[in-house]
């Protein structure tokens, strides 16, 4: 398929924060219509540390992609995976063992194609894709949060997802000399229409919005500019750094290769949205008292906090 995009719209702040831990590609104000590949990654570490990943991270799997894939053809799982690795090799080179404090980052890439789309992120850094015509999100991914495990675990309802004190632990990030690498979830989809929109987002903004309030925002009045006012008036009292791409699809014209292309994104375990609709389908069960480690972690954090 060929796709064609508006020019994408990119929003960076630093919040309350003394430096801005996290990092585009392109990089801020660079991006155009001609653009297929983007990233977000939200930075750990605190100075000199979580900029430095981040950074980092964008720059090498971004150029990296760049200098193997012709825009023209699909982005093959191969050369992500190869581009992912150049980053953690990078990451193992600038670190320095004798500090203490560990350098590191989320992770969001969206890829437009020959295939469709390609959405990989680990962490807890957000990829949405939403078609304001039918007002819903048809992707959400799946945060590597212990939020989530709890959620997953029954431990927490979704609503208590987002008030719950330790919902900051990730459980998966991209750091250096890790004895296992974390491999990103990878999703792909066809589905794309003129006017879906695509959000790639540092956590400093999904925790100042929930779901609704986000529709309400990409779904309204997408005049130039409108999109990004309303989501930066919106995060505005965010105390962390934030940081997102808006990426919305002008025009798709299919090709016979389309068919063969893989569609996951409806059936996809790394779509928050499946999980949400399997959970609400799922028939109540009485909760019970069990060894399940989760559940053991979730009554000591309670006690904490």
């Amino acid at each position: 398929m060929h796709i064609q995009i508006v020019p994408p719209q990119a929003l960076q702040e630093l919040g309350a924060r003394q430096n801005q831990e996290d990092a585009l590609f392109p990089a801020f104000g660079q991006a155009t219509a001609d653009n297929r590949l983007f990233l977000v990654c939200d930075g750990m570490g605190g100075h000199d540390h979580g900029e430095v990943a981040s950074q980092t991270v964008t720059e090498t799997i971004g150029t990296y992609i760049l200098q193997h894939w012709q825009p023209g053809q699909p982005l093959s799982d191969e050369l992500l995976a190869d581009a992912i690795a150049a980053a953690y090799d990078q990451l193992d080179a600038r670190d320095n063992p004798d500090d203490r404090r560990r350098m590191g980052t989320t992770l969001t890439l969206l890829c437009l194609h020959r295939g469709g789309a390609t959405m990989a992120h680990i962490g807890d850094s957000r990829i949405y894709h939403v078609r304001p015509s039918e007002h819903r999100i048809l992707y959400q991914s799946r945060d590597h949060s212990l939020v989530m495990d709890l959620f997953l675990a029954g431990e927490l309802t979704r609503d208590e997802m987002d008030t719950y004190e330790g919902r900051n632990v990730i459980t998966r990030a991209m750091q250096p000399h890790q004895e296992r690498r974390f491999r990103p979830d990878v999703v792909h989809t066809t589905d794309l229409r003129p006017g879906d929109l695509f959000l790639l987002c540092s956590d400093g903004i999904v925790e100042q919005l929930t779901d609704s309030q986000l529709l309400g925002i990409l779904c309204g009045d997408d005049s130039k500019d409108s999109l990004l006012q309303r989501l930066r008036a919106a995060t505005a009292a965010a105390a962390d750094n934030h940081s997102a791409y808006l990426i919305r699809i002008l025009g798709v014209e299919a090709e016979p290769s389309d068919a063969e292309a893989p569609n996951e994104e409806a059936t996809s375990r790394a779509n928050f949205v499946n999980i949400v609709r399997a959970r609400e389908n799922r028939p109540q069960q009485p909760k019970q008292e069990d060894n399940n480690p989760l559940s053991w972690l979730h009554r000591i954090l309670k006690k904490i906090f």
